[in-house]
């Protein structure tokens, strides 16, 4: 418990760590006004029993009493205040440090790990920690304090009766080292169950049109229904498993006062003990236990905050890419690439590869499917390190750049394109956050998206859905370019950039490719030979190598890949000139 308690406190950082122990320290004081309960009702049952009930005992009593629940009152709130703080801050620190984290993360990170698993940890776990943990915190070192200080209190009055309490404690936390076994061997169900819950219904929700479209509703439906019953079961089984342990120890603490009443009563008999402390005894049973009760219920959860640390832990201790490089500013834009090795696990994607791409010059990467042609962008920009060979940017590994200062020189229009759930002329700005409005209707002018722009309601102010749900394909893809365009790169990389392209917005894309490319190092991926026929040099890509090099004219008089990919894409309907 205690091995718990220290995890979460120093997972929590240095200033949030003082507030818990600061609180930590009026909860002792807690503890303390809630203990004088005992001498205030000794004092009026001596004047009882004497039949000396005078104003000063009375005022005396009551005075104690006061002084109990003021100050229990002031430094329950100070406490609260501080341990709530803490642990809502703690967890949006977290969620913050996460992030960060996560940027400088390889790629290939999150390959292995799925979205539904990465948003449990940043939502669910951050925000179960949020609630739980403070309440535990609180309810579990109180409980204990003052649990501890009453039961000084009664050593203090009779060390027979002390003995009892002592051995109530001992076997009360018997009993809570079982229930938290058994929370060590269920809190790990209870993560899977939750993980794998946020991880149906996210997919469920992100393929909704493929679930609609081939009629897969019922069959979805019903594996997402039996995630929610696994998950509602896994919870009520912890319950289950809980409750005895639970009604155990509560069972102790009341038996345990029990017995204080018996032994108070029978010392008293046997004329070992004054009649007063025999009443103090056993009222003390019956306010003993109490917030020891509580403790030890919300003891059951302290593994889930064990949990929930480890889980934020794992990700912030996964080995980040080096970006401790220096600010530098290339002083030609070349891109090269020398005797490149890559891997993803076991399985080589780019074998022994090298490219000299000169700045201001457009390269195209063509060929089969899996061949490496999106791991050689990705490798580029540094999304992934290579495990052999070199990459250089103007010269310089790109290893030595800082990633801040690497990422500048770098903009990209993706196949599959994402805006954020803002305005529009946000997304727009997001390379540049604090362009002026005029910069950003230049920029979306260029890539031949202001005029549908101004037909939205509320024009670059619209609130786009999330992932721009709100807009078409052709739309989303202008707005991208328009982001590429006010970032104003030396370098683009265009990975499929016109794939998905209806006809009616084509030409409006690739005019906007065209001012977005003027005088820049062009780096693209294409199938359609409209974007390919025009390149510097046209690279062929198979299996990780480079296996035809050279310019279109050139590639059409050999025999190859490239010659066998115009054809076969010039029968086809979409590749007609």
């Amino acid at each position: 418990m205690l091995k718990t308690f220290n995890k979460f406190f120093n997972f929590c950082g240095k200033e949030n760590k003082r507030k818990f122990y600061v609180s930590l320290v009026y909860g002792t004081f807690q503890a303390f006004f809630e203990a004088l309960k005992i001498p205030a009702i000794a004092i009026m049952l001596q004047a009882i029993l004497n039949k000396e009930i005078t104003s000063n005992a009375i005022w005396g009593s009551f005075g104690i009493l006061l002084v109990s629940i003021i100050g229990c009152s002031i430094v329950k709130y100070r406490a609260c205040i501080l341990q709530t703080e803490a642990g809502y801050r703690t967890c949006a620190n977290k969620r913050i440090e996460i992030a960060e984290h996560l940027r400088y993360l390889p790629m290939g990170y999150f390959n292995k790990n799925s979205l539904g698993y990465i948003t449990s940890v940043t939502t669910n776990t951050m925000e179960g920690l949020s609630e739980v943990a403070t309440r535990v915190v609180m309810m579990a070192t109180q409980g204990f304090l003052t649990t501890a200080l009453v039961a000084i209190m009664i050593f203090f009055y009779d060390y027979r009766i002390g003995f009892i309490v002592f051995i109530g404690i001992i076997l009360f936390f018997i009993i809570n080292g079982g229930l938290q076994h058994q929370s060590k061997k269920l809190a790990p169900q209870k993560d899977a169950s939750d993980r794998q819950l946020v991880g149906v219904i996210l997919e469920y929700l992100q393929g909704i049109l493929e679930v609609k479209s081939y009629q897969l509703v019922g069959a979805i439906a019903e594996k997402m229904n039996r995630a929610i019953d696994e998950n509602e079961s896994c919870n009520f089984g912890c319950e289950i498993h809980f409750i005895p342990f639970m009604s155990l120890q509560n069972l102790t603490t009341k038996l345990t006062g029990v017995v204080m009443c018996i032994a108070a009563l029978t010392f008293y008999i046997q004329g070992s003990m004054d009649l007063m402390v025999c009443m103090m005894m056993m009222i003390s049973s019956f306010i003993m236990y109490e917030s020891l009760d509580a403790a030890g219920n919300y003891s059951s959860l302290l593994r889930q905050v064990s949990i929930a640390v480890d889980k934020a832990s794992e990700i912030l201790d996964l080995p980040p890419m080096d970006i401790s490089g220096k600010s530098y500013e290339p002083k030609c834009y070349d891109i090269d690439l020398e005797h490149v090795t890559f891997s993803y696990e076991e399985r080589k994607i780019i074998d022994d590869l090298s490219i000299h791409i000169p700045e201001k010059t457009t390269t195209a990467i063509v060929g089969p499917s899996g061949g490496g042609k999106s791991t050689l962008c990705k490798i580029i920009s540094r999304f992934w390190d290579v495990q052999e060979g070199t990459v250089k940017l103007g010269g310089i590994n790109v290893k030595d750049y800082s990633m801040d200062s690497l990422m500048k020189n770098f903009s990209f229009v993706f196949q599959n394109v994402y805006l954020f759930q803002d305005t529009i002329a946000n997304n727009i700005r997001f390379g540049m956050p604090e362009a002026s409005m005029e910069q950003v209707v230049e920029a979306a002018k260029k890539a031949c998206c202001h005029e549908f722009i101004m037909k939205l309601p509320n024009g670059y102010d619209t609130m786009i859905g999330e992932g721009g749900a709100s807009l078409s394909g052709g739309e989303k893809q202008r707005i991208s370019i328009a982001r590429a365009i006010m970032k104003d790169a030396p370098i683009i990389i265009l990975d499929e950039a016109t794939a998905n392209v209806d006809p009616e917005n084509e030409k409006d894309i690739v005019a906007a490719i065209e001012a977005l490319t003027k005088e820049k190092t062009i780096f693209m991926i294409a199938h359609r030979l409209k974007t390919v026929r025009g390149a510097d040099q046209i690279l062929v890509i198979d299996q990780g190598k480079i296996v035809q090099k050279g310019t279109h004219e050139a590639l059409m008089n050999e025999e190859g890949i490239y010659k066998r990919f115009i054809n076969t894409r010039e029968l086809a309907v979409g590749w007609k000139l």
